[in-house]
Parts: C-alpha cells; structure tokens; sequence
C-alpha cells in the first residue's frame, strides 16, 4: 500500500479540531513563550538559560500534547478505528505526530525571539532541533500509548518534564553521584552541547557525535512505540 497524504491530512485536521476544543492540554504552548519573554526582560542570556527553555518547550509542546492526543484517542476509542482503517501504521503516526510538529517548531521559534537568541550557525541548530522534536514525538507516542485516558496521560509524562527540562542540574549532580553520568548522553544534554559548540564557531563535523546520539535516541523511541503501537492493533 502507497503512501496516502490524503489520509495523513485527514488524521492532521482531526487533531486540530480536537485539540482546538481540548484548552487543558492546548494552553501549556503558551507557557515556554511566556517564561522567554520573562527571560528576556530579566536580561537573561546564558546558553543554559535559553536551552532550559527550549528543552521545556519540547518535554511541554512535543511530548506532553503528543502524549494527550494519542491517549484520547483511546479514551474515546477511536484510535482503534483508526487501526482498523485502510490507513498505515506510518500514515497514521504521520498524521497523528504533525500538529505536535508544527506547534513545538512555532513555541521554539517564539521562544527564541523573545529571548533574542540568534545561533551562529542556523543550520545545524535548526538540524538539531527537528532531530530532538522527532525524539520527543516518539516519548509522547509511547507514552500516550501507554495512557488510559488523558489524565493518566498528563501523570504519566510529569517525571519525564522534570528530566528533560532539568538541564545542566543533573549533570552536575555526576560529581556527587557517579551514576548520574549516563544523564550527560541524554538528548537534552546533547543539544546544549551543540549549541555551545556552534557558538564556539563549530561546524557540523564538530557536531556529528552529538547529533548521532540524538539519532540513535530517535531510532530506539520510534521502534519502542511502532511494536506497542502494533501489540495495541493485535489487542
């Protein structure tokens, strides 16, 4: 079976529609533009600062409303429909991650306007920045997955804001307790890392261990949830 944007542009309106009229889970995009505007009235401009931000906006916008769509989907029992419809399981994890997307692209972009953040180099942020929304995406899929009701959804993913928005904290935590080094290969962790490098002028070869990590992040979250999302079809 081919690949139908047809039927991903239908899941896609679907979502808005629902999303739209869902205000509870919807309203969290506002809070990381907000938060910018704080910053930058405070005239804060630390790299940190700005990236504490920015990972909040991915754990809030990607993960967090990803996390609620799939699981009122299953609250309402239409997911199942969907499984059961002429639709892939690619067309609709398409579908169902693009208005996730989109609105965490837009809430990092206004971020960073309001934090007047301008990378030197716009290329590979903006690369590293799409490959750590696709990570996201596939945390929100699993754990909407997961999810029996939107509710349960919005517990479910609360540690995982804490982690991902916490930053250099962990880290720096490493010193005191050994075991907390694995947290440096987070993907968090990872694009603070390259956007300290691209404003020490790197360029994508200085950058390419980090983006790998991301990537084989993005490869292990997306398998985890197309077998559960398949199990769920098989249930």
């Amino acid at each position: 079976m081919t690949f139908s944007w047809r039927r991903v542009n239908a899941i896609l309106k679907k979502d808005y529609k629902d999303f739209s009229r869902n205000y509870a889970v919807s309203i969290v995009i506002f809070l990381p533009p907000i938060l910018a505007a704080l910053y930058g009235r405070m005239g804060i401009d630390s790299i940190e600062a700005h990236y504490t931000i920015f990972n909040m906006a991915f754990a809030m916008v990607a993960a967090f409303v990803q996390c609620c769509l799939i699981a009122e989907e299953k609250e309402k029992n239409t997911l199942r429909g969907l499984m059961l419809s002429p639709a892939t399981t690619t067309e609709i994890l398409s579908g169902k991650s693009l208005l996730s997307f989109f609105s965490t692209i837009l809430v990092i972009a206004l971020s960073a306007f309001f934090l007047d953040y301008y990378p030197k180099s716009i290329g590979i942020t903006a690369v590293a920045i799409i490959l750590s929304t696709l990570f996201y995406l596939g945390l929100g899929t699993l754990l909407g997955l997961y999810a029996k009701s939107v509710m349960e959804a919005s517990v479910l993913i609360l540690p995982f804001i804490v982690i991902f928005s916490a930053g250099t904290f962990i880290t720096s935590l490493a010193k005191t307790y050994p075991i907390l080094k694995v947290a440096e290969y987070l993907p968090n962790i990872q694009l603070l890392e390259i956007a300290t490098k691209v404003e020490n002028n790197a360029g994508f070869a200085d950058v390419l261990f980090n983006l790998g990590i991301i990537f084989i992040w993005i490869i292990m979250i997306s398998a985890l949830a197309i077998i559960v999302f398949r199990k769920r079809m098989v249930d």
